[in-house]
């Protein structure tokens, strides 16, 4: 399992798991995404997204935004490495400092965000976080974390190592006659020969 930049013939993949996720797709742009790949298959396994805003009367800020895991890569420490890229990548981009506003909260905590007032958001997050929460994450927080704060607790380092796909056990269910408001017992078939 690894980590890598979106390619652009992904664009559709990622908006369409995005859309599945209910995730944010505002200003998307396939370039701000990175992707987690299995190396035995190359399957995708999970993406991110860094997105600076540049307000013309403030210092640029750094978001880490649409942080989507697939759901049969759940629980195997994709998202943290996820994560974990794109604090690097806002790094090198000058950001010793990023944010997220999400309703998954508590999941963040644990790399080192730290919950923040609304109040202490940059102005043009503070915007962001209303548009958010009222079209897209009713219940997203504001959050903020220093780069060298930044941590991945090692069981996510072992999962990740290991990750595989849990294939879904479950099987769609076949239509019957009923499902359709047909009686079988009843009904007649245009092609009934009788036998």
């Amino acid at each position: 399992m690894y980590v890598r930049d979106a390619k652009n013939r992904e664009e559709a993949w990622l908006l369409d798991r995005i859309e599945e996720m209910g995730l944010d797709e505002t200003a998307f742009r396939s370039r701000d995404y990175v992707v987690a790949i299995d190396e035995h298959d190359n399957r995708k396994a999970g993406f991110g997204r860094i997105r600076i805003h540049k307000p013309d009367e403030s210092d640029p800020v750094c978001e880490l935004t649409s942080i989507g895991v697939l759901p049969e890569w759940r629980g195997q420490g994709v998202g943290a490495h996820v994560i974990e890229r794109l604090v690097e990548y806002a790094a090198d981009e000058g950001f010793d400092v990023v944010y997220s506003l999400t309703s998954e909260d508590t999941y963040l905590t644990q790399f080192g965000f730290e919950r923040i007032s609304t109040e202490a958001l940059p102005d043009p997050l503070r915007e962001r976080l209303e548009t958010k929460q009222e079209n897209i994450q009713p219940g997203a927080v504001p959050l903020r974390l220093e780069h060298d704060d930044f941590g991945i607790p090692s069981r996510f380092r072992e999962r990740f190592k290991n990750a595989s796909a849990h294939e879904s056990h479950e099987t769609e269910p076949e239509d019957s006659a009923e499902d359709f408001g047909i009686d079988p017992e009843e009904a007649t078939y245009k092609y009934d020969t009788g036998r």
